[in-house]
């Protein structure tokens, strides 16, 4: 069972393998979204782009990036991704609204 650090959070969520990185957090109280994303995100279906993440380390024990990240998160730095297109397959430390 992977185990999802949030560094500025402190705390440690064991996940199953392929679990979602959006919903781990929103699970388990870890705050992903700045104020405009609590105001007007979509629910978690790749559509808004205000969930993201940076990957500090273990990005390669992620899901590779949607089309819609690709896009999306075109100018940000290669280890930022969208909490809600994440499947966590292994250990993965997270530093929320990076």
């Amino acid at each position: 069972m992977p185990t999802i650090k949030f560094l500025k959070e402190n705390q440690d969520i064991v996940a199953a393998d392929g679990a979602n990185l959006r919903e781990k957090a929103l699970q388990n109280g870890v705050d992903i979204y700045r104020l405009k994303g609590k105001l007007m995100n979509c629910g978690g279906y790749g559509q808004c782009g205000t969930c993201v993440v940076e990957i500090v380390e273990g990005i390669e024990n992620l899901s590779p990036k949607t089309q819609f990240e690709e896009r999306k998160l075109r100018k940000k730095p290669a280890n930022y991704r969208l909490a809600c297109q994440t499947l966590v397959n292994g250990e993965v430390s997270v530093n929320t609204k990076p």
